[in-house]
């Protein structure tokens, strides 16, 4: 404690200080504490709290706040004294957080008889999570498409001025308010700390999130930029009644313990007081990929030498196509030897647009290193292994192929030969259809394709049967195709319409 001398503080100051630190310590009543007993704004940028750290007192130990921030949820008896509180909430529960005015006559006379805005945030506990925070909350937006992570119940709020929820940013939410007045918000956060879990085996803890509260004042242009305040708390997100179990759960651990074993934890208190921390930082996410809850749009196929791909591509590809035969439109492998910029446009091509700023200095080698478990833990379970299967270039084998030849072409090369006779020379192109819903309706947009026309020009498709009768075509009987069965194209006009007949002979 020798640093204690270093401060200009006088000896009454001091000891009234020494006298609240025992007190504290022997009651272990945090509430009365403030939220000045856990300043961390000098020691952390990130708001990742260590109540070991907290312990010691800052610099600034006689400041008092100006605001206070008060959770309405009583804090788990299962936590050590030394670590920080934890709270556990329902899913889509109500909780009010009472905004008070903390303020000493004098302090912060600019802001008498005005607005301050404050932030409410959602965002991740742990340091790793808080690294992929944005690839993180994109899935969790494809999972639960139209919903929220965090919104206020206006109804139930006081005082509250202009509430916003920005649609880009699902864990944050924002309103103006009057200090003077009483003020309370009730939030509601939709996520569950399990759905950010790595799940392996069934039964894993869920992770930790923060409400995290950032006030701010206005600036000569009447902009809310001016840092005021910032405060969090742990919490844990439960299905509807789990958070009840879980603290029921935690009490009754804690009654089978011994009375020494009890003095290791702090008691579970009715509310939860906010901590003070460090301003969340302002990130922008620039993300144009469009979600695939959202995304409506058809797969388009182009019509070349390779009809109909097994992997869909919505998108053109990029300059490094891999233009070899045996790729025909095909999911284009990585090379080592791709460029950074290159593989950027890999990534947008196959859909991963959402972690290209993530890989934003990743080369083909660098991305090709990365194994199974660095990709999952990067990009969660779902777009992990889908990029761990892109990157090594594992195609899925449609159920059925199909060639077809749309007519017999002649090609008479007028080659004179020593006799003067010409010789004449016949071949067949074949186009392939890869097939995968196996339905008439996918094998008739496949052959629009080829032909260039719309599938409402194609009336029926038949096959040619025995004695060269016409049946119809049918899901079953397409079911029943041989792999790589062989068909010529004929082409019949309808009677009534400008469609045509296709036969399959």
């Amino acid at each position: 404690m020798a640093w204690a001398l270093k401060l200009p503080l006088a000896d009454e100051v001091i000891e009234s200080g020494l006298v609240q630190d025992f007190d504290a310590s022997l009651s272990g009543i945090g509430q009365e504490l403030g939220a000045g007993a856990y300043s961390m704004s000098d020691v952390l940028a990130l708001p990742i709290f260590k109540q070991e750290e907290s312990s010691l007192p800052p610099d600034n130990e006689n400041k008092i706040l100006p605001f206070q921030y008060v959770l309405c949820a009583a804090t788990s008896p299962a936590v050590k004294l030394h670590d920080e509180t934890l709270t556990y909430l329902n899913q889509g529960q109500s909780y009010e957080i009472r905004m008070l005015d903390n303020r000493k006559i004098g302090e912060l006379p600019e802001i008498n008889g005005k607005l301050v805005k404050s932030i409410f945030r959602v965002v991740f506990h742990d340091r790793r999570l808080q690294y992929t925070e944005h690839q993180q909350l994109e899935g969790w937006r494809w999972n639960r498409p139209g919903d929220r992570i965090l919104d206020i119940d206006i109804p139930m709020s006081v005082g509250i001025i202009d509430p916003r929820a920005n649609p880009t940013q699902l864990n944050t939410v924002e309103f103006l308010w009057d200090p003077s007045k009483r003020t309370s918000v009730f939030i509601q956060v939709h996520c569950i700390s399990t759905e950010f879990t790595m799940r392996k085996h069934g039964g894993e803890k869920g992770v930790p999130f923060r409400v995290q509260i950032d006030t701010f004042k206005d600036n000569e242009n009447g902009e809310y930029t001016e840092h005021l305040h910032s405060a969090s708390c742990q919490i844990k997100v439960f299905k509807p009644k789990g958070a009840d179990r879980k603290q029921k759960t935690d009490r009754e651990k804690m009654e089978k313990r011994t009375p020494h074993e009890k003095e290791k934890y702090q008691p579970s208190y009715e509310t939860t007081i906010l901590t003070e921390c460090s301003p969340w930082p302002e990130i922008t996410y620039v993300n144009n990929a469009p979600s695939p809850g959202f995304n409506s749009s058809h797969s388009s196929f182009s019509i070349g030498e390779g009809n109909g791909s097994p992997n869909h591509q919505p998108e053109p590809p990029p300059p490094i196509t891999d233009v070899s035969p045996s790729s025909n439109l095909m999911l284009v492998n990585l090379l080592p030897t791709t460029t950074p910029q290159e593989a950027q446009q890999w990534l947008h091509r196959n859909r991963f647009s959402t972690f290209s700023r993530l890989f934003t200095n990743f080369s083909g080698a660098d991305l090709l290193k990365l194994t199974r478990e660095d990709v999952i833990q990067i990009c969660g379970p779902a777009d992990g292994i889908r990029l761990f299967n892109a990157l090594k270039g594992r195609m899925v084998r449609p159920r059925l192929t199909i060639y077809v030849c749309q007519e017999p072409q002649q090609l008479r090369d007028q080659q004179k030969h020593e006799d003067g006779e010409s010789a004449n020379s016949t071949f067949f192109v074949y186009h392939a259809i890869y097939l995968e819903e196996l339905t008439a309706v996918e094998l008739t947009e496949k052959i629009a394709q080829l032909f260039s026309i719309s599938s409402r020009q194609i009336s029926h498709i038949y096959k040619q049967g025995p004695t060269g009768i016409h049946v119809l075509i049918s899901d079953e009987m397409i079911q029943n195709f041989q792999d790589e069965s062989c068909f010529v194209l004929d082409t019949m006009k309808a009677e009534t319409n400008d469609s045509y007949h296709i036969i399959l002979k």
